[in-house]
């Protein structure tokens, strides 16, 4: 009786996905942007200055330069200055260190990098999406290391977290 039932289920199959309309089609977004093109086509991305007590001056750059590429990237919004669909602004409010891993001899073994950002995002389209939050990533570097010999790097890739994170809650409307 299986034997039978295995030989009718791949034509049973073929017959089924033959029947589905072919005007119907299945659509991803690899990038997780959730945006209506024809509604928005513009984003202004405002400067993101540093608020922080501890300031490392490169990051402002840093973090501006990679939250423009992943908007271009990822969406075909056009980025322009002044009016826009949406606008995209805020600040770096922390940069921290803290230890982490204290060893037997209460010394720190780890010490962890955190950068914090406020994100103003309106959407001058639909209040509803607006957003005013507080991001934050880190990363964990050895103690024994200077912090300026890695703080370019852990920079970077904290920079790229925050970025996901913001656009997730932003353009991606996760």
């Amino acid at each position: 009786m299986t034997r039978i039932l295995k030989r009718l289920f791949v034509p049973l199959l073929l017959l089924a996905a033959m029947a589905v309309p072919q005007g119907c089609r299945i659509s991803y977004k690899l990038n997780g942007a959730a945006i209506d093109y024809t509604v928005y086509r513009t984003i202004h991305v405002g400067e993101f200055p540093i608020r922080a007590a501890l300031v490392y001056a490169p990051l402002q750059q840093t973090f501006e330069n990679e939250l423009l590429d992943y908007i271009t990237r990822n969406t075909r919004l056009t980025t322009v200055d002044g009016a826009s669909d949406l606008d995209l602004e805020g600040e770096i409010t922390g940069y921290n260190l803290s230890p982490q891993a204290v060893t037997e001899d209460a010394y720190a073994s780890k010490t962890r990098l955190t950068i914090t950002v406020r994100v103003k995002y309106t959407d001058t389209k639909n209040d509803a999406n607006d957003i005013n939050q507080t991001f934050s990533a880190y990363r964990d570097f050895d103690a024994s290391q200077m912090l300026t010999d890695v703080q370019e790097q852990l920079c970077q890739e904290i920079a790229k977290e925050l970025v996901e994170l913001i656009f997730n809650a932003t353009l991606g409307n996760w």
